[in-house]
């Protein structure tokens, strides 16, 4: 596993603006997007940010996929999700793939399994789309 780089205090105040249970859930999941850029062929630099108050990771040099947003699910703020812009496919793409494996919200999310490690797989799989979005053939 690889470690994620240390945030910035915009970053980090974003995080700590989050229950102790929704950073412990998404925490892991930040790790799993550095770790999917890392090991994702002609995925550009991923560059943490904070958008919308959220965490936000988008790619640069390429810019080879959209912006990725951590934070709470719309329909449940204990649960983690995981955001795409709303003008991807991407949520249709996660649904064609994994169906019912996911809960989702509306064309916005992926809401993060209570169980991430016995989805994890698939979720950096849903990772490495997003970072790889604008690279789609």
């Amino acid at each position: 596993m690889i470690q994620a780089p240390p945030t910035s205090k915009e970053v980090s105040a974003a995080y700590l603006k989050l229950s102790v249970g929704l950073r412990g859930i998404l925490y892991p999941v930040r790790d799993l997007i550095f770790e999917t850029a890392l090991t994702t062929p002609g995925c550009g630099q991923v560059v943490e940010d904070v958008k919308w108050g959220q965490p936000a990771y988008l790619t640069e040099k390429p810019k080879s996929g959209t912006t990725l947003r951590l934070g709470p699910s719309p329909e449940d703020p204990e649960r983690g999700a995981l955001f795409v812009h709303c003008s991807t496919s991407l949520i249709e793409d996660y649904q064609a793939r994994y169906g019912d494996m996911f809960d989702y919200a509306g064309n916005r999310a992926l809401v993060i399994p209570a169980d991430l490690k016995a989805h994890r797989e698939a979720v950096a799989h849903c990772i490495a789309l997003g970072l790889m979005y604008h690279k789609r053939s």
